[in-house]
């Protein structure tokens, strides 16, 4: 999955770093994510939907917000107007290089600043809110204990998830003025709001109080046993696959990919690292895209199958399809062919017809499951 690297000029005139992951292909739409308060672009969150998202044929634009990450500017200066302003212009600048979002994905704080941004972005179709406050303000509770000390100094250094932030007067006048349920009842576009109902850091009552004041077409997704930031890969990948699928609905491109032309020359396998970890790759297979990746245990993020995991699927179904081609060519009662594969190492010494100096050699056990009528005869013969 390729990856650009970037800078666009945010509202307050600073440089913006942002990265736009994008597919193999030619994309199918574009997103933009907005990461949660203070997290930044490369947070896993957004690193690992957008990595999904960018499997499933859609470009994702993620960015730092004013004074975070490798983005210019003073965070203390920084305001939720600002952060929605940003997000206006992140859009007018993909707008202007690519296309623009028919996506808005915001995690956390981001929900609510794409929620007050989506009105702004006339091309965008579908919104997306993770995790997100039905009120901005919700997040002063993560400084309650300072907010005194904020409105009498004007600017007070808190400490955010062990880091240390200013937090300024302005910031907390901004983002009590504004009414977020305003925007999501005149939203105009498809919205998904994905929760999980033990969220300890936004409460899920936040998610209904979003989902009762938007207009259908919308969608409420449990996000059960996931944390607030997302931190188990399992749960960025589902999300990722939802999003995806979920906009099928309402955006066109998505589903209007044309087929292979009959007589296509033999389609290429473009195995490339995303550079998301030490090993993750995209495999694009023609218009079938995979992510590979070796498990934890190995150095890996067991974000997708391993090269190994690769060779089985391979092995088994082609023995499986073989199976399938035989028994139907002489009409043969198979309901239904399992195969079942383990990779493992063993000695050279174990193996006396092979021929090799090599100590270990890397052996392949294979069990044949058939269903059907079949008698003995025709077992051996699917079995030739």
């Amino acid at each position: 999955m390729p990856t650009e690297r970037f800078q666009f000029r945010g509202e307050g005139g600073h440089q913006l770093a942002a990265s736009l992951d994008l597919p193999e292909r030619e994309p199918l739409a574009y997103a933009l994510f907005a990461h949660c308060f203070t997290c930044g672009k490369d947070v896993l969150a957004a690193r690992r939907i957008a990595t999904t998202l960018a499997t499933r044929g859609i470009a994702v634009l993620r960015f730092d917000f004013t004074g975070l990450g490798s983005s210019e500017g003073d965070f203390a200066n920084s305001t939720f107007s600002s952060n929605v302003a940003d997000l206006v212009r992140a859009a007018d600048h993909l707008r202007a290089v690519r296309k623009a979002p028919a996506i808005l994905i915001g995690h956390s704080l981001g929900g609510a600043a794409i929620l007050a941004a989506a009105g702004q972005i006339p091309e965008a179709k579908a919104v997306v809110t993770i995790a997100a406050p039905s009120d901005p303000a919700h997040v002063t509770g993560l400084f309650k204990d300072r907010i005194e000390d904020i409105r009498r100094h004007g600017k007070v250094e808190v400490s955010l998830a062990g880091r240390p932030f200013q937090i300024s007067r302005e910031f907390l006048d901004d983002i009590a003025e504004h009414s977020l349920m305003a925007h999501v009842a005149n939203l105009h576009k498809a919205l998904l709001v994905m929760h999980a109902p033990t969220d300890d850091s936004v409460g899920i009552e936040n998610a209904t109080r979003i989902f009762i004041a938007a207009k259908h077409p919308k969608s409420f997704v449990s996000l059960a046993g996931a944390d607030h930031l997302l931190s188990e890969r399992r749960d960025t990948a589902y999300v990722g696959d939802v999003i995806a699928a979920w906009a099928t609905r309402y955006l066109d491109a998505l589903t209007t990919e044309q087929p292979l032309d009959v007589g296509e020359a033999p389609r290429q396998v473009v195995v490339r690292e995303t550079r998301q970890g030490k090993f993750q790759q995209t495999v694009s297979i023609g218009p079938h895209h995979l992510v590979a990746d070796e498990p934890v245990g190995a150095g890996g993020e067991d974000s997708g199958p391993g090269p190994y995991d690769l060779v089985l699927a391979g092995l088994g179904a082609c023995t499986s399809m073989t199976m399938r081609l035989f028994a139907d060519r002489k009409s043969l009662p198979l309901e239904r062919v399992t195969v079942t594969l383990n990779h493992s190492r063993i000695h050279a010494q174990d193996c006396s017809d092979c021929e090799t100096r090599a100590r270990m050699l890397d052996q392949i056990d294979r069990v044949i499951a058939m269903e059907g009528a079949l008698d003995s005869e025709q077992r051996n013969k699917l079995m030739e």
